[in-house]
């Protein structure tokens, strides 16, 4: 029997080593450098303390490089001077707790987890300004040193990648997540402005979609904040004009109110059973504990009340969805996982969590955004929420 050269083996263990490195190489993301806007003290471009604002900006190759993703970071809002004064120990109040960040979902680089947009230039915003990037107040509270600038960290960022090339893009989206989804529609159709009028531009807002109070008498929460942000950080001349002459600025937050004077193509990606909003809006405050233990893990541990608040929570967000429109101009992905935002991780934004017709996210995004199958609206309802986790 003729015998094997050892080096022969040596060489393959190399070879399924290089393999493993380079399959690795692909999901594991790289951390993106943080960038902090120029001038930004002159510009008025500061975080809550005053820091520079910043953002992370990972370059477009190949056949992306004409093509920008902007992603707005979220983390609630601050409604009051001592809400805040809370946030300058942390990346959501100032500049100086921000690190360097892995792209994930939307923003990934891997060709296997987002395959339409991965070698795009992608861009997050980091929120620091806590009014969904409204605010605009020229005084500094001598007090406090807080800066209430949201509106003018997006225009100075905005003005920092068209000079880095966004101003020649061929196609462009506009997205966020939570209180960043919710600037993705304050700032839509000014972030079309921007750009050239040749260009493919559009909105993707994911997990903002939030309800204005509802039949379950809830106290106004969300109202109740809103009123605070748009009076502490003056947020109103930022909002929608259509909106503003009819309604109180307060209520021109909640989307049901401003989708539809959107002029850009939007799309809206949300759960019928969003997380956030279920534990801080419906659920009553003495039971969100026994809720998150429990409920949230395991269903069949939810009380036939906690099931009646799901499934009427569920109703209601399906009704306050667009009625009427042309698919190219809006569309959805509205599932039942029981969680919040879904672009920001790769299970979620490209697996087989939670498929709709058996389409990811990812895909019915793609495409709703190249216009492969414009008519892209994907709702799907269950009873209760289905508890949506990465693969093991």
């Amino acid at each position: 029997m003729r015998r094997v050269d050892s080096r022969w083996y040596q060489w393959i263990i190399v070879l399924l080593i290089c393999s493993v490195m380079k399959v690795k190489a692909e999901v594991i993301p790289n951390k993106v450098a943080k960038t902090l806007v120029q001038d930004a003290f002159s510009k008025g471009a500061v975080c809550l303390d005053g820091s520079p604002a910043a953002y992370h900006y990972d370059q477009g190759s190949g056949d992306g490089v004409n093509n920008w993703i902007v992603w707005l970071e979220g983390g609630g809002w601050c409604r009051s001077v001592e809400d805040c004064g809370q946030r300058f120990n942390y990346s959501n109040g100032s500049s100086n707790h921000i690190d360097s960040k892995s792209f994930y979902g939307l923003l990934s680089n891997s060709k296997t987890s987002n395959p339409d947009f991965y070698n795009w230039h992608r861009i997050m915003i980091r929120y620091c300004d806590g009014s969904s990037y409204t605010g605009d107040v020229e005084l500094v509270d001598k007090v406090t040193n807080q800066h209430y600038r949201g509106a003018r960290i997006f225009q100075a960022i905005m003005d920092e990648l068209l000079a880095k090339g966004m101003k020649n893009a061929t196609n462009a989206i506009l997205s966020g997540c939570s209180a960043g989804g919710l600037g993705t529609m304050f700032h839509c159709d000014r972030f079309r402005s921007l750009l050239p009028s040749t260009a493919r531009v559009k909105c993707l807002s994911d997990g903002a979609y939030f309800l204005l109070d509802n039949d379950f008498k809830r106290v106004n929460i969300l109202e109740s904040t809103y009123d605070g942000v748009v009076n502490l950080h003056n947020s109103a001349k930022v909002l929608p004009p259509s909106c503003t002459s009819r309604m109180n600025p307060a209520s021109c937050f909640f989307p049901q109110h401003i989708q539809e004077d959107i002029k850009t193509p939007l799309f809206i990606l949300n759960s019928a059973y969003d997380s956030w909003q279920i534990v801080d809006t419906v659920i009553p405050f003495a039971d969100r504990q026994d809720f998150a233990e429990n409920c949230k893990k395991n269903l069949s541990k939810c009380s036939p009340h906690q099931q009646k608040l799901l499934q009427g929570f569920g109703a209601e967000f399906l009704s306050a969805l667009p009625k009427s429109y042309s698919p190219s101009q809006r569309g959805m992905y509205i599932n039942s996982c029981l969680m919040h935002c879904q672009t920001d991780h790769d299970w979620s934004w490209n697996s087989n969590s939670d498929l709709l017709n058996n389409k990811t996210i990812a895909k019915v995004f793609g495409d709703w955004f190249f216009e492969r199958d414009p008519s892209q609206e994907m709702v799907k309802q269950h009873d209760l929420p289905q508890i949506c986790s990465p693969p093991s």
